[in-house]
């Protein structure tokens, strides 16, 4: 590894600022967060805004925000992104926290397809493969993908003239005024679980995945025999996958604003 260099860290620090508020900064501000000479802030910014990183913002003098230079590299990142790939990365490491399965899954019609699969280390866990498609409605991560998408589209892939939906076990949801309750409840939680409903032996939590723009691209899930299920393992697990997802989200670009 070489010697960092500190202009470059402090360049980078000051774009990174520009993710949080309403997206633009002054000089002063700048100096007064990262607790820089007023020089050396005036240096970079004088630098930056030369090769398009950062540009001065109409009406309000003295004030930047990031120039079309960050957006480009930007593009240039997604491009290059494999969402199988980037979930496995992040589907193993969240195995390895908690030994249970991990999928990362897509919404295809009304299905699901698993795109990324890590092994639960237990002796006793759920048996699927990559590549699988389910029925959306009765998994956590399915549920999770419809809950996400716009009324008009969810309607128009679940019309109220579909009848009586496929069941996995006896536990799966038919009803589609049920799911419909359901998804409500899964989209004002922002997680989605389901117990026995696409395995008679198993339960899962789900959390959604998002890309640079917000969307809703993925989901990842936890699934987990009953014999280690309980009310306490769901709501430790539920939070392992919501920051599992964001970790996933962040490598697809999105950034959480708080």
């Amino acid at each position: 590894m070489g010697r960092r260099v500190p202009a470059v860290s402090r360049a980078l620090d000051i774009l990174e600022l520009f993710l949080d508020g309403d997206g633009t900064l002054s000089a002063p501000e700048i100096t007064r967060r990262l607790q820089l000479p007023r020089t050396t802030v005036h240096e970079l910014v004088t630098t930056l805004a030369a090769r398009s990183y950062l540009v001065p913002v109409s009406g309000q003098p003295g004030r930047y925000r990031l120039g079309v230079r960050t957006y480009q590299l930007g593009s240039r990142y997604a491009e290059q992104l494999d969402l199988a790939a980037e979930g496995h990365q992040v589907a193993r490491s969240v195995a390895e926290t908690c030994g249970e399965t991990v999928h990362v899954a897509v919404l295809e019609g009304v299905d699901v397809i698993y795109i990324a699969k890590v092994d639960s280390t237990h002796a006793v866990r759920m048996v699927s493969a990559a590549g699988r498609r389910l029925p959306a409605h009765c998994t956590a991560v399915g549920k999770m993908l419809l809950a996400s998408l716009p009324p008009e589209e969810l309607d128009t892939r679940l019309p109220q003239s579909a009848g009586e939906l496929r069941a996995m076990t006896p536990n799966s949801i038919t009803s589609l005024e049920e799911l419909r309750r359901h998804l409500a409840d899964v989209r004002e939680r922002g997680v989605a679980s389901e117990q026995r409903e696409s395995n008679p032996d198993v339960s899962c939590v789900a959390a959604p995945v998002r890309d640079r723009s917000g969307r809703v691209v993925a989901a990842l899930s936890i699934s987990v025999p009953m014999v280690r299920w309980s009310a306490e393992q769901q709501e430790e697990l539920t939070g392992l996958a919501v920051k599992g997802a964001g970790q996933l989200s962040e490598r697809l670009g999105h950034h959480q604003r708080d």
